[in-house]
């Protein structure tokens, strides 16, 4: 059976989430990130493009080549809320869908041609999508993955472009390579120095000299200038999460206690998060009494991965949670709703190096181990220790 894959991704999504909330910024160069010139840009409109301004550069830089543009800090609350009205959207339409991204899905439409056209039904769904949250999408339609998200990236913006599976060469070959997703900047200057620049020239290259260059990545980068890739449409499911608890070995009621190993549970998580590249979406405290009555309350918060902000969502549903002043068994923590992502997406305060210090810590853990390094806040003090466990935020080695 013919797959039918579609992609969809909304366009320069923060940006259009702020023109949403402020139509005088249509038609306008706008650049949404760090606000000061140690921020960075986290997205911009194609006005601002036109200037040379893209994601992940410094802000500084951005001012210097765009002065006139119209820079906003993100708020990551209100992104967080239009992604979960999309993806509604979707899952009340797709029979399978993944969401990959906070702004980005896939569909696997394999086998609706025999009752619908996949390419009508794909229009009728976009165009829901943009009535019903005022948010402008392009799709891409076609057998696989790679082919439906490169022809997404050439129907923006707010377009739509299908691939039928006898053109699909015709439509990679000219495109630089570039456009070929996992395919970097060092690896784009790597090809350029093998005189390869297009699709079109790597798909006629011995794979085997890929592979020889790049190891097993290059047979990867060889499929896909081939239009070849059978990965699936994983179904997305909002109970997909990651969660740790800790059994005490005697029923506790000492709230110090308690809490230093809820941080502990977050700090261990949320190195999961990062290193997995995926952000959280919802947060869940559970508790178990001693007398095993078990009770657990979630709060939906925007899309991160940051053990501060997770941290602070915890501490808050702990006191709502925890009433009863009886003795503790069990505490845990589950964090939900996961979606891939970078940790980027979520600062939009004016502090790199906050971001900095999370990439530090995790590259310690990644070579020493996640216990080489912890926050103060997760090491147990001595009873009379005048070091508050929920004021610092000081980081220590572990002993």
């Amino acid at each position: 059976m013919e797959r039918k894959i579609l992609h969809l991704d909304l366009d320069t999504f923060f940006v259009s989430v702020e023109r949403l909330m402020n139509p005088s910024l249509d038609g306008k160069p706008v650049i949404v990130g760090g606000m000061s010139d140690r921020g960075v840009v986290s997205t911009c409109s194609y006005e601002a493009r036109k200037f040379g301004v893209h994601s992940a550069m410094p802000m500084r830089l951005a001012r210097q080549l765009c002065s006139q543009a119209v820079f906003i800090r993100g708020d990551m609350e209100l992104y967080s809320r239009y992604s979960r009205l999309v993806t509604e959207v979707i899952a009340d339409s797709a029979p399978v869908y993944e969401k990959m991204s906070i702004d980005e899905h896939y569909l696997d439409l394999t086998g609706m041609d025999r009752f619908h056209d996949c390419r009508l039904w794909s229009h009728e769904l976009r165009h829901r999508i943009i009535r019903e949250t005022g948010l402008p999408i392009s799709f891409g339609l076609s057998e696989n993955k790679t082919v439906a998200k490169i022809a997404t990236g050439q129907a923006k913006p707010n377009g739509e472009l299908q691939v039928p599976i006898p053109y699909i060469n015709d439509f990679l070959d000219p495109l630089p390579v570039r456009k070929i997703p996992m395919v970097g900047e060092k690896t784009c200057l790597l090809l350029r120095s093998m005189g390869v620049e297009t699709i079109g020239t790597l798909r006629h290259l011995p794979p085997m000299a890929l592979e020889q260059t790049f190891g097993k990545p290059g047979l990867v980068i060889w499929k896909k200038a081939n239009g070849q890739d059978n990965s699936p449409v994983c179904p997305y499911q909002e109970r997909k999460s990651i969660s740790k608890e800790r059994t005490f070995e005697q029923d506790t009621i000492d709230v110090a206690t308690i809490r230093q190993c809820l941080s502990r549970m977050v700090e261990s998580l949320g190195f999961d998060l990062r290193t997995q590249g995926k952000l959280t979406g919802c947060v869940t405290v559970k508790i178990r009494y001693a007398n095993f009555d078990t009770h657990d309350r979630q709060q939906r918060i925007p899309y991160t991965a940051f053990d501060h902000l997770i941290q602070q969502t915890v501490n808050g549903i702990f006191d709502r949670l925890y009433n009863r002043r009886m003795m503790i068994r069990l505490i845990g923590v589950r964090l939900s709703d996961l979606v891939n992502g970078a940790p980027q997406l979520t600062l939009f305060d004016d502090q790199a190096e906050l971001t900095q210090l999370y990439a530090a810590l995790d590259k310690i853990k990644l070579r020493f181990g996640e216990n080489a390094i912890h926050r103060s806040t997760t090491i147990f003090h001595p009873p009379g220790d005048s070091r508050s466990p929920l004021v610092s935020n000081h980081l220590s080695p572990s002993g």
